[in-house]
């Protein structure tokens, strides 16, 4: 018996270690009336993990060992006998649940725990003060806020991140009862639905600060303790995913008609993310198919230097049109309309009315050294609003003279107001074409799915097309406009000019206070696709698409720069205003805890840093995030 335990330790290691193969052998061991008898299984790479930690969790201190828990929040029984009135009572006494959350969808985008949609305050402490400034894609001008202070942008605020998990809290504890009550079971198919939207929340959760209680969340304990690492909460996501598709696909063959009625029923009232509904009164089943699918894509591109077997393994399943495939339309894209919903960007008011934000330097001079449609004035930023002085050469920016970024890492002084600080000069958003455009906040966007596709097909895996296709379909789609809206946008009428532009466009960023020197693009390449580049130019241009395509989310534009070093970005100034471990050059790799409390202290000691691999700081990598080269 010991020979046939060190031999199953042995294939267990070597499974683990190697990443190379698909399935590996498992013997299982059957004890009946004082006969042993041994059985040899092949079971799938993945499914090895869960088999065995299934039946023996383990609380473990790797950094990457995986661990899985199975949990009532993801039992997905759905091919049980349905009882119409079991459906009708469940339907009827979750009406609460369903309606906290839809709450918990808004608050993935900015909404807040009242269960209200986007608004400036939450969408600032999710997005503002953090990911949209690590990103590039914004600065702040000043550092007095209401609830705090904020000087730059590595500063390490208490006031702000005090625990880095954004709007995660809100969102799992919206979703989180609801998936763990008995009668969400007899409707499975909504249960899967709103699991998925905890899996996009769990996934971009997991990517902000790395290791958290995800386990222990998703079994609704009210004293959470144990932090599982990225990989385990990356496998149980995926692992999640399928379920979810194999519900949904389940569902349109094998369900009656009543039961089907009363599904859009619920949908129709409490899911409003699906804009198939409100354009064709139909609810898009498969919508949530590709969602989930779409997901499992971006996880894979993710790991892909990690565990580039497993991501090519998930990434070719995520696409093939038997799992149901991914999102391929503008119409498939779930997210939170302001059109259909009645709200306005938070951002418009965060940078406009606050003065909380203004555009940065890099991004000003990416769209500049590209001609981008977006570095048309007045379509996307405006000009800037006033003088800038510059008082050492006595030299005055005049207004509307120039889309003008602020430099990342700007030691930054008070107000928000021009009269007090001119900072609040640089450029801001077009209140007007945002009243108009109306754009939406994706979960996934379109374009980002075509780019990864493009990225996929550039590493030799089946994609269902090739690289320079879903990359020109990719740009194409990459408008931050309500597709609603396109043909009048001046994107649409733009976009194939921009797309034949062959090499960049020579760009110095010119700081109109004089207080930095100028600095040319570090961006050199074009847009143009051409079969004679090597693979690590073609990937600088579908990752700097997708970079400029994402925009505003920046969530997903911070993951891919730390995961590929591409868009090329003008180094963050001031680093050391952070938590000192950062130096010039460097990027922020993570949002670090900084606990608050001595309950949390003692959970991270205890639990998080053994995840993490490494101290509670903004250099250290998450699992996913390699120091290696991208191919």
């Amino acid at each position: 018996m010991k020979r046939i335990i060190s031999t199953f330790a042995l294939l267990f290691t070597l499974a683990v270690n190697a990443q190379i193969v698909d399935t590996v052998k498992i013997m299982q061991i059957h004890t009946t009336d004082g006969v042993t008898s041994f059985e040899i299984d092949n079971i799938d790479f993945i499914d090895f993990y869960y088999k065995i930690n299934t039946t023996t969790p383990v609380d473990t201190a790797s950094l990457n060992e995986l661990v899985y828990i199975d949990t009532e929040a993801d039992k997905l029984d759905y091919k049980r006998e349905l009882i119409q009135e079991e459906v009708a009572q469940a339907i009827n006494a979750l009406q609460v649940q369903f309606a906290q959350a839809m709450g918990g969808r808004y608050a993935m985008r900015g909404g807040n725990n009242y269960g209200e949609k986007p608004a400036s305050h939450a969408y600032q402490r999710q997005y503002s003060f953090g990911p949209d400034l690590y990103a590039g894609y914004f600065t702040i001008p000043h550092y007095d806020f209401m609830y705090g202070r904020h000087t730059s942008t590595y500063d390490l605020s208490a006031d702000f991140n005090s625990n880095a998990l954004g709007s995660y809290t809100i969102a799992k504890d919206a979703f989180i009862p609801l998936l763990n009550t008995e009668q969400i079971n007899n409707i499975p198919e909504i249960k899967a639905i709103n699991l998925l939207f905890y899996c996009i929340t769990a996934q971009e959760q997991a990517d902000l600060a790395g290791p958290y209680t995800y386990f222990d969340d998703k079994q609704n304990l009210a004293n959470p303790r144990v932090y599982n690492n990225v990989r385990s909460i990356y496998y149980a996501i995926v692992k999640d995913l399928d379920n979810i598709v194999a519900c949904l696909q389940y569902y349109e063959n094998n369900r009656p008609d009543w039961y089907k009625e009363m599904i859009v029923s619920v949908l129709s009232q409490f899911h409003d993310t699906n804009p198939k509904f409100y354009l064709e009164s139909d609810m898009g089943f498969s919508t949530y198919i590709k969602l989930a699918n779409s997901l499992k894509l971006r996880m894979a591109m993710h790991i892909v230097k990690v565990e580039p077997a497993t991501a090519k393994k998930w990434a070719e399943a995520a696409v093939a049109p038997e799992n149901g495939g991914v999102i391929e339309s503008e119409w498939e894209q779930q997210g939170l309309y302001p059109i259909f919903l009645g709200f306005s960007h938070p951002l418009i008011n965060i940078i406009n009315s606050w003065g909380d934000l203004v555009l940065s330097a890099s991004l000003e001079t990416l769209m500049m050294s590209l001609n981008h449609p977006y570095s048309k004035a007045g379509y996307v930023f405006d000009n800037n609003n006033n003088e800038i002085f510059n008082e050492e050469e006595e030299e005055t920016l005049p207004t509307g003279t120039r889309i003008c970024g602020l430099r990342s890492g700007t030691m930054v002084g008070t107000g928000q107001v021009y009269s007090i600080n001119q900072l609040q000069a640089f450029s801001k958003i077009n209140t007007e074409s945002w009243g108009m455009a109306m754009p939406p906040l994706y979960f996934i966007k379109w374009a980002e799915v075509d780019f990864l596709r493009a990225e996929g097909a550039l590493r030799g895996w089946n994609m269902g097309g090739d690289a320079q296709f879903f990359y020109e379909r990719g740009i194409r789609n990459g408008y931050f406009d309500c597709p609603i809206f396109v043909d009048q946008s001046p994107y649409n009428s733009l976009v194939e000019e921009y797309m034949m532009q062959e090499t960049a466009t020579e760009y110095w960023n010119i700081d109109p206070t004089g207080e930095g020197e100028p600095w040319k693009s570090p961006t050199e390449i074009g847009v143009k696709w051409n079969d004679t580049d090597d693979k690590e130019t073609k990937l600088e241009k579908i990752i700097t698409q997708k970079y400029i395509a994402l925009f505003p989310l920046s969530t997903e534009a911070w993951t891919e720069l730390r995961r590929t070093g591409y868009p090329k970005l003008f180094p963050v100034l001031n680093p050391e205003d952070g938590d000192g471990s950062l130096q010039y050059g460097d990027i922020i790799r993570r949002i670090p805890w900084v606990p608050t409390d001595e309950k949390t202290k003692e959970l991270i000691e205890e639990s998080g840093i053994k995840r993490l691999g490494g101290p509670d700081e903004q250099a250290t990598r998450l699992w996913w995030d390699v120091d290696k080269a991208n191919f």
